[in-house]
């Protein structure tokens, strides 16, 4: 059976030049970077030379390159290393979880939070940022592009607002970092996480942009590991592997690659909209180009993951993080859906090695599933027929 893996927001596959970078500091150069010796200076200068390449990425100086274990870790580390109790936080109410629960706990903790809503679109309006803010705002968390609909923020917008309020500004980038052109500057954010393993590297790492002067206390303490923002003895393997993911990341806006992947995205969407009783949720909206959100009226979507499963087609029905939930999408709720429509929205997000072909059998077994699923509902029936 032919294959097609299309959630490539929930992980994606390490590159074969990522894992060939990889494999030399698994046995053969295995050292401590900390460590002062040949082996140790060895993995030193391989961090060095991913640091190197993430600062390139972001538009920074090496040194506001601190690596860690991944998005939730970065997320975490700005609400927790710079709230205390008598702050005020700003974030919205799509935020991945790794965002919203830290908020929940912070807030337990004496902390002032104000989830901004989205408009129907998906889209969070700078104003609402703006009418948001209080004397006390510290912190304002808006995540890049959502993990769920693809829709691209207007970061640049809201950074200029947290500067005239003197906020510090976080961007979850974790789903827009490989996506998008990139540029802290440009964005104007304090703060910005990404994740490895959403941008064909492995799992387990991931890098913050800490600006120059921003007071974030580290989340981990031990060691003066990463000039005491982030201790632990240096996942070597998974930097240099991040490191190669990122060089490789930016090639792919340079040379192309995401513009085919957009197209590909339009054209499985165009495809699948021939459906009856279909719809895109945040149509109209600058999106991440693998990324398309699709509610199927009729179809629990839950089923139509399953059925799709079984047909070689691998698509989500929201956040991996929430997987196997019985809750609908709390980012589709947000933008105004109903829970029945949440319920019967999919996630296709497409692997930048995919291919016509891949997008042909999807829109093969697509109306298929739908089809055979709206038969076994007597409301279908008739309503769709």
């Amino acid at each position: 059976m032919r294959r097609v893996y299309c959630d490539a927001n929930a992980t994606t596959p390490l590159l074969p030049e990522v894992m060939e970078a990889m494999r030399p500091y698994w046995m053969e150069e295995f050292g401590n970077a900390s460590s002062i010796h040949l082996a140790g200076q060895q993995a030193r200068k391989a961090v060095d030379q991913a640091r190197e390449i993430l600062a390139r990425f972001f538009n920074c100086r090496e040194a506001e390159v601190v690596f860690n274990s991944g998005g939730t870790e970065g997320d975490n580390t700005a609400i927790f290393g710079l709230l205390r109790t008598g702050d005020h936080f700003i974030t919205t109410s799509i935020e991945h979880s790794a965002v919203l629960r830290a908020a929940d706990r912070v807030a337990e903790r004496g902390v002032e939070v104000t989830f901004v809503a989205p408009e129907k679109n998906g889209l969070i309006d700078p104003e609402s940022i703006r009418a948001a803010l209080t004397p006390k705002t510290r912190l304002i968390s808006v995540m890049l592009a959502n993990n769920e609909t693809g829709v691209l923020q207007p970061v640049e917008e809201i950074g200029k607002v947290a500067a005239e309020a003197g906020a510090t500004f976080h961007i979850d980038a974790v789903q827009g970092a490989g996506k998008i052109p990139f540029s802290v500057q440009r964005f104007g954010c304090h703060l910005c996480s990404i994740s490895a393993h959403k941008m064909y590297g492995p799992k387990g790492v991931g890098a913050m942009y800490v600006r120059r002067g921003t007071p974030v206390e580290s989340l981990i303490v031990g060691g003066s590991h990463e000039r005491r923002r982030r201790a632990g003895t240096e996942n070597v393997p998974g930097i240099v592997g991040l490191g190669k993911a990122t060089e490789l990341a930016m090639e792919s806006l340079e040379d192309g690659t995401i513009d085919c992947v957009a197209a590909l995205r339009d054209r499985l969407e165009a495809g699948i909209l021939q459906i009856s009783g279909t719809g895109v949720n945040g149509a109209g909206t600058p999106r991440a180009a693998n990324t398309t959100n699709i509610r199927f009226e009729q179809v629990e979507g839950e089923a139509l993951v399953i059925a799709l499963d079984l047909k070689g087609v691998a698509v989500s029905g929201g956040s991996a993080c929430h997987s196997g939930s019985t809750e609908p999408s709390h980012v589709l709720m947000a933008m105004g859906l109903d829970k029945n429509a949440a319920r019967a929205s999919l996630r296709f997000s497409l692997l930048k090695t995919a291919t016509d072909e891949d997008v042909d059998h999807v829109l093969k077994v697509v109306p298929e599933a739908v089809e055979h699923l709206r038969a076994l509902s007597p409301v279908a029936a008739g309503t769709l027929g």
